[in-house]
């Protein structure tokens, strides 16, 4: 909000060829308690006073040797663009004041000065003129805020491959060819995945019902990775992290899975035992230790990995959001399926 200081701090430009007409109206302004008042003669020299200075309010004569007020105007325009013209024009002439509105002045004061007109339209135009600003900062805010969000809504899309300039009119040839090569590198994944359940046959044939887990234990694990992958993409797309932040998320979300992956391993381990026994399994309590220490292992490894892919990624010039999701559902799949059938075989005879 403008308040009655930003007004008598405006930067007010007093243009006038006659050296009694600026003293005066630099006294008038000056005594109401106006700051920042400052005048030329020249009427040449205005445009490029206000370029660099910008004012907030420009008392323009408008009868002057060399340039007049309305070649003036015509050059502020050129500053300005469709922006507010700050002008506010001093004249004597009743018939110039319909001219020099039309030609973009947005008030005017009339010769000779009266001190109270003279201080309630400069008080007016300085409030308008700073409004104007403060709509102008807001709405660039507001568009800036608006093309974030456009960004941020394109990142669940571009994580699984589709690309954030398809839409729902592209044609369906062109979403293939955006969307097909992602696809095969999941399906290069998935075959991954599935190579470290064949190493591991002889185990399932024995116990068949690890394979009840494996799924409970890839899903746990794959959302703990995609929380952490959304708080590290989310922290690059802001700029938010350097190379202490990115220790520290690192540690975090491992951190975290180790805690999560405690307190829900409990609950997992707690259910492989009931139906352990209600299968007559002699080996109900190994089988629950390995569920528990492979919920475990298995949520600390995807924490760590959805914090640090992305800043992998983004280091080798990749783009983290649209190849994130791939390695670390790939990596979560391994870890978890790895320890569980691993741990089973070391720990289970």
């Amino acid at each position: 909000m403008t308040s009655p200081s930003d007004i008598f701090h405006g930067k007010i430009l007093v243009v006038d060829d006659e050296q009694v007409n600026v003293r005066l109206l630099e006294g008038i302004l000056r005594g109401a308690g106006y700051d920042c008042v400052e005048s030329t003669g020249d009427s040449n020299a205005v445009c490029g006073l206000h370029r660099r200075n910008r004012y907030d309010l420009i008392l323009l004569d408008l009868q002057m040797p060399g340039m007049d007020g309305f070649q003036v105007m015509e050059g502020l325009k050129e500053i300005e663009g469709d922006s507010y013209l700050p002008v506010l024009v001093v004249t004597a002439q009743p018939d110039h004041k319909l001219r020099a509105l039309k030609a973009g002045a947005k008030d005017f004061v009339g010769k000779p000065f009266e001190l109270a007109e003279v201080l309630a339209r400069v008080h007016n135009m300085l409030e308008v003129r700073l409004l104007h600003r403060e709509t102008k900062r807001l709405y660039d805010e507001l568009l800036s805020e608006h093309g974030r969000l456009i960004e941020l809504s394109a990142q669940p899309g571009a994580m699984v491959g589709v690309k954030k300039d398809e839409r729902l009119v592209t044609p369906w040839y062109l979403s293939l060819r955006l969307r097909l090569p992602w696809l095969q590198l999941n399906l290069v994944a998935a075959f991954v995945a599935a190579g470290v359940i064949g190493l591991f046959q002889e185990t399932i044939d024995r116990l068949l019902i690890l394979t009840m887990f494996l799924p409970v234990l890839a899903g746990q694990s794959g959302n703990t990775g995609s929380q952490a992958l959304a708080v590290t993409l989310r922290g690059v797309f802001l700029g938010e992290l350097g190379l202490v932040k990115e220790r520290a998320l690192i540690m975090k979300e491992a951190l975290l899975g180790l805690l999560n992956g405690a307190l829900v391993g409990l609950v997992a381990a707690f259910c492989m035992y009931v139906v352990a026994t209600v299968k007559h399994m002699p080996n109900a309590f190994m089988l629950s230790v390995v569920v528990f220490l492979a919920m475990i292992g298995s949520c600390v490894i995807s924490g760590a990995l959805g914090a640090v892919m992305p800043l992998i990624l983004k280091k080798l010039g990749a783009d983290p959001i649209i190849a994130s999701s791939i390695f670390v559902t790939t990596a979560t799949n391994v870890a978890s399926m790895g320890m569980l059938l691993g741990l089973a075989a070391l720990l289970v005879k």
